[in-house]
């Protein structure tokens, strides 16, 4: 397809003959459109294509997950991701990267990143929209949107100019409300309730817990591992805190579980820690109490809890009672959050375009033939670890294929 720019017809700045129009082109726009056909036009009003995809992983990206499948997702419909996730797996996503000749690692809990820049995700998106011969307009914003039983007629305003793009498919993929000085906006959602598709509550997930009063100010850069429980469940992982309240692996997973008012609650102490204190006891009973839980647990955090523990004396003076209460407050420390960081820090938005509206096999909306939504902006959030970038490749793919025929 030649490049293509506004030109008149009948008095009018307008591009015609665009078979799909993908609105967003982070993960899953671009992994749409390498798989959607000729005639496909990728817009974004950003500078540069997946920016998200950029910062991800410390700059590295955090690109798949080799345990990830439906259990690791959370929507109104649990089933709803099965077919997508199902057709177009990690392995495959793990094999285009070989293709690529891209290096990777694993970190923990089966989370792969690359060796080098995450740009090297990017350009690899990029070459593979060049091989399937879709065009990308960047710095470009949506200005209206309408439908003619036929086609879709988008407005859209690019270097000053205003034209109008008609494409039988129009694919959202916009992403959610996560990080605004990204530039991320509600449009998926605005568009999808245009029309007539339904939409779930939205919120920020995989985003740090703050506290009243700077609570943990004092223990701000501390870390340890916990197991984090919220909403029924519970993730074995490292907490950080921080000057605002609670962040690191554990807090984040458990943030798309919770909701305000609850409590959450974490396991600070080993499971062993109890018969560890009583061994310590019968040989080093002299130790201050204090001390010898700072064996356990970081000093800053034992002397943090001393005076909601009552730490005093010897170890030697605590019962076997009195240690059992001690391990048993710090197996299952009950906090209650004042509210998020929000979407400010959030990774990614919980909730969205509701999945009963759409075709789990080609993400088409079942009401407004042509219309697809994927990625981000669809009701199915991951969890932290590769998961959610899964869903965008896995989404962006089933869409892809299904609008060229593939």
């Amino acid at each position: 397809m030649p490049p293509l720019a506004f030109r008149r017809l009948s008095g009018q700045a307008t591009v015609m003959d665009v078979t799909t129009l993908i609105l967003g082109a982070g993960a899953a726009g671009m992994m749409c459109a390498a798989h959607a056909g000729p005639g496909t036009l990728v817009i974004d009003h950003a500078r540069a294509p997946g920016e998200k995809i950029r910062i991800s992983g410390g700059g590295r990206c955090n690109f798949t997950n080799l345990y990830a499948g439906p259990e690791n997702f959370l929507s109104e419909n649990p089933h709803f991701c099965k077919s997508a996730l199902g057709r177009y797996t990690q392995w495959d996503f793990i094999e285009l990267v070989g293709q690529y000749g891209i290096a990777w690692h694993e970190k923990t809990l089966g989370q792969l990143f690359c060796d080098g820049k995450s740009t090297q995700i990017v350009n690899m998106l990029r070459a593979e929209m060049d091989k399937a011969g879709a065009q990308l307009w960047l710095e470009t914003s949506v200005a209206g949107i309408g439908h003619d039983g036929d086609r879709f007629r988008v407005t859209l305003e690019r270097a000053g100019k205003r034209g109008t793009v008609t494409a039988r498919n129009l694919v959202l993929a916009t992403g959610g409300k996560s990080i605004p000085k990204m530039g991320a906006t509600g449009l998926a959602y605005d568009i999808a309730a245009q029309f007539g598709l339904a939409l779930t509550e939205t919120r920020p997930a995989l985003v740090p817990f703050t506290f009243p009063e700077r609570r943990f100010a004092d223990l701000s850069g501390v870390s340890l591992p916990v197991t984090a429980r919220a909403g029924g469940a519970s993730f074995d992982e490292a907490l950080l805190f921080t000057h605002r309240g609670l962040s690191g692996p554990a807090i984040l997973q458990i943030s798309s579980y919770w909701r305000e008012g609850e409590d959450i609650s974490l396991r600070l102490a080993p499971s062993d820690m109890f018969e560890a204190l009583r061994a310590e006891r019968q040989k080093a009973g002299r130790v201050n109490l204090s001390t010898a839980l700072a064996r356990h647990l970081p000093a800053r955090v034992v002397e943090f809890l001393a005076p909601e523990l009552g730490l005093s004396g010897n170890l030697a003076d605590q019962s076997d009672t009195r240690l059992h209460e001690l391990c048993d407050h710090l197996a299952n420390w009950k906090l209650r959050p004042s509210g998020t960081e929000g979407y400010r820090t959030a990774e990614v938005t919980l909730g969205g375009i509701c999945t009963s509206g759409l075709n789990s096999r080609d993400m088409q909306a079942k009401s407004v033939p042509g219309l697809y939504a994927i990625g981000e902006a669809v009701d199915v959030t991951g969890w932290l670890g590769g998961y959610n970038f899964q869903w965008a490749w896995a989404s962006g793919w089933a869409a892809g294929m299904a609008i060229s025929g593939n």
